[in-house]
């Protein structure tokens, strides 16, 4: 399979001289021409509009250098049509791009098309194949973008998570993908799922891509310092981790003793049940949230919802107001007892998914151990560099305190040096 591309490295080399934002374009066309007919990362693709940007003056000065992204296919684009999955939305061109391929556009980047989702970004399967064994899933929703990074195809792409739609795609896919804090990208222009969940997220091939691109979009300053302490992680398997495959365990393990290796301290605990109660509360929130944030496709168009998302709708709409009101109280408080948690570690190390990547593609797998850090609003990235029994990738994820997205991937980045070099 064709090498990842890192977002970082390249745009060194466009400021250095020694690469041209068209080189970089004329490199990803030629790999998606090869990878494109099997993996089938795109909704929609622009090759030639993708070419033709990145020839345009100025771009090499700008923080994203001129770098190709893909944008994941709930993502408003004025430009090019949005389907969210769904053939009620086939053809549909919005008025304006969504606010995050707009901080995209201004920082340099050179959009190369729409990366294929799950319908509305639910569950039911895109046509996208893991790039790393065509006949398992590349996870879901964000599909497309996790395949299309981890198949060198393009050295960004654009994702979301309301479960775990970031971190267990870029686990199945063997590449970085970083969930930010709630609200630290605004998400004007998602379709919205549940809006007190949706988050957008970054995919790349290394936790210092995702930090540059994240800092060259939002004008922070998200990328870790070279100089710092090592981290003091939380091993966190939840109450769930009788779940996880034996592989899942092997690899939590081996990054603790990495981690170890490396100078960190690894404190395995158990997680209050405050936090834990969240789990189910996350389960409440995001089903009734959708039952109102599809009312006009229910209403009007639901013979063109798939059996899957209607039946799920139904379900939310059973929710009474005063049960999703305790949900959001649980919520609340799960929030209050991971800050408190916070005081004693840098960040948590926990599952990124059941497994490897299942085979098959009727299913994109379970995001169990995602949901909850989802619903804390909490900063979480897939580390990857392991694998598996069979070979396919092995993530693990770190969690970060909200709002600490900095030292989030400063952690992070520690824990792929120590993977990379045990």
């Amino acid at each position: 399979m064709t090498e990842m591309l890192s977002a970082a490295a390249l745009a060194h080399a466009v400021r250095a001289g020694r690469l041209t934002p068209a080189d970089i374009a004329e490199r990803c066309a030629e790999t998606i021409r090869a990878q494109e007919p099997q993996v089938r990362a795109f909704a929609t693709l622009d090759l030639d509009g993708m070419l033709a940007r990145s020839r345009e003056a100025g771009l090499a000065e700008r923080p994203l250098a001129g770098l190709p992204i893909g944008i994941k296919d709930v993502l408003d684009t004025a430009a090019l049509p949005t389907e969210r999955g769904s053939p009620l939305y086939a053809g549909y061109l919005p008025a304006t791009d969504a606010a995050v391929v707009r901080m995209a556009l201004r920082a340099g980047a050179v959009m190369a098309g729409k990366m294929a989702t799950t319908e509305f970004a639910f569950m039911k399967p895109a046509a996208t194949r893991n790039p790393r064994r065509h006949a398992h899933t590349p996870g879901g929703s964000s599909a497309g973008s996790a395949a299309a990074v981890a198949a060198g195809m393009l050295p960004l792409a654009l994702g979301t998570q309301t479960a775990g739609s970031v971190i267990r795609p870029a686990s199945f896919c063997g590449v970085t993908g970083y969930k930010p804090s709630f609200k630290l990208i605004p998400v004007l222009g998602l379709k919205v799922f549940a809006w007190s969940l949706d988050t957008i997220g970054l995919f790349g091939a290394h936790v210092g891509d995702v930090a540059f691109a994240a800092a060259a979009m939002t004008g922070r300053d998200l990328q870790p310092d070279e100089e710092s302490e090592a981290p003091h992680f939380a091993l966190a398997k939840t109450a769930r981790a009788d779940q996880a495959s034996p592989d899942a365990h092997a690899a939590l393990e081996a990054a603790a003793e990495a981690a170890r290796k490396a100078g960190a301290r690894v404190t395995e605990i158990e997680l209050p049940p405050e936090i834990e109660a969240s789990d189910e509360a996350q389960g409440v929130i995001q089903s009734y949230e959708a039952a109102l944030a599809f009312a006009d496709e229910w209403d009007r168009h639901r013979e063109q919802l798939s059996d899957m998302l209607a039946a799920y709708l139904a379900d939310g709409m059973t929710i009474a107001p005063e049960t999703y009101d305790a949900a959001r109280r649980t919520a609340r408080r799960g929030r209050h007892a991971l800050a408190d948690l916070f005081a004693g570690y840098d960040a948590l190390l926990t599952f990124s998914a059941p497994g490897e990547a299942p085979e098959g593609h009727a299913s994109t797998g379970s995001p169990m151990f995602n949901r909850l850090w989802t619903l804390s609003g909490a900063p979480c990235v897939n580390v990857a560099g392991l694998t598996g029994a069979s070979g396919l990738p092995m993530g693990v994820q770190v969690v970060g305190r909200f709002g600490r997205d900095k030292a989030t991937l400063g952690a992070a980045r520690f824990l792929e040096r120590a993977i990379a070099a045990a």
